[in-house]
């Protein structure tokens, strides 16, 4: 991106005559390319990407713009490590470009409208010709790639004072436990997922429940999720894929379905995508545990016993199902098999702790253990004490 940046500022033309760029960059080249790239709208930023693509003048290829995208997610995630501004999270190293750096490359790159009518298979459709109004639209309708763009300039050169709040592309990592906990999730897939979110909930994530730390056990997952707020869950499947849903309203353990339409399902590997609401019916989120009749799990979208998304009472085992396709949500089978086991899932809370926390300023034994709270609605037993709180403390 160095080497990039470089050449799109040096073939900036500033007298509007065609001619060759210069070896140099001029201070009236690098203000121009910088208030661009930084302050300027699409079609400004468009320009200067064109020129860290191409010394040509005219279209690229779509695999010209392929590589420049896998380039800026990759200059992005090195940045913000060299930084130290990964703000908890971990991103794993190796010699070859992590696969999930690709994955959000191909993400942001499928969001590029490309002339040329129909769909071609994958060599064909990058020879496919992508000129200054499809970058435009591109980056018009891919906010990430200003975003990543802003980044690299401001953390990685520290030219200028930065405006840029990185608590809204990377949330702050909170783990409630002394011992190392590696997340499912790493730098790409963290700041793909943050994208989608409100902006108030994409400032700190709270890991509410994680196997590996809280143990193969369904009621435990009850106990740590419920009246929790909004939360993001993910599962690793036994072939290694990734995946999981926003939920974005409290879990409660009841049987009916709960949640709204801002609700999603997304991927993350092999391939990163967000599925959300189509609006054919309100089957967004469902929790639910000793009942004979209907199924005890943890389900998002479709019908029961079909579910887009469902981890079984039996925990370590689910599904996803979608033939062809999941109603509610519209996304794809998830997993790699229908009837998937597995040994990580992960719930974090989303946003501000205080909605979180407000059970924890109650008196009441249900509001300071939740896992007591959701294990009594498991039972079915009643809770004599709910509503039997102290009042609050004026402030």
């Amino acid at each position: 991106m160095v080497t990039r940046l470089h050449d799109g500022m040096r073939r900036v033309d500033l007298t509007g005559k065609a001619k060759g760029p210069s070896d140099n960059v001029s201070q009236e080249q690098f203000t121009v390319s910088m208030s661009h790239l930084l302050k300027g709208n699409s079609e400004e930023k468009s320009l200067v990407i064109l020129k860290m693509i191409s010394a040509t003048e005219g279209p690229v290829k779509a695999r010209e713009v392929q590589k420049f995208t896998e380039d800026l997610v990759g200059s992005v995630v090195h940045v913000l490590s060299y930084r130290q501004e990964l703000r908890g999270w971990t991103q794993k190293r190796g010699p070859d470009p992590p696969a999930r750096v690709q994955a959000l490359a191909a993400q942001l790159f499928s969001e590029m409208d490309i002339q040329g009518g129909e769909k071609l298979p994958g060599p064909q459709q990058l020879d496919r010709e992508c000129d200054r109004a499809t970058i435009e639209a591109w980056v018009f309708r891919a906010p990430l790639v200003a975003t990543f763009l802003s980044v690299v300039v401001h953390r990685g050169f520290l030219l200028l004072r930065s405006p840029l709040d990185l608590a809204a592309l990377v949330p702050e990592r909170h783990v409630d436990q002394e011992r190392v906990f590696e997340s499912v999730l790493d730098v790409p897939s963290v700041i793909y997922i943050n994208s989608h979110l409100r902006r108030e909930q994409q400032q700190r994530w709270r890991l509410l429940f994680s196997s590996e730390l809280h143990g193969h056990s369904f009621a435990q997952l009850c106990g740590r999720v419920t009246r929790r707020g909004p939360c993001v869950l993910l599962l690793e499947d036994h072939a290694g894929q990734v995946f999981g849903g926003f939920a974005s309203c409290s879990w409660e353990v009841k049987p009916q379905f709960q949640g709204d339409d801002t609700c999603f399902l997304f991927s993350i590997s092999p391939r990163m995508a967000v599925y959300t609401s189509t609006g054919y019916n309100d089957h967004y989120m469902y929790l639910n545990h000793g009942q004979q009749t209907i199924p005890n799990g943890l389900g998002m979208g479709g019908q029961h016993n079909y579910f887009g998304l469902w981890v079984d009472v039996d925990f370590g085992k689910g599904h996803s199902k979608a033939k062809p396709k999941c109603t509610t949500y519209n996304s794809p089978q998830l997993s790699a098999q229908e009837n998937f086991g597995f040994e990580k899932m992960e719930v974090w809370a989303v946003g501000d702790a205080s909605g979180s926390q407000q059970a924890k300023s109650n008196k009441s034994i249900l509001d300071v253990d939740p896992e007591a709270q959701a294990l009594l609605e498991i039972s079915g037993r009643s809770r004599h004490s709910e509503g039997l709180r102290d009042i609050p403390e004026a402030e």
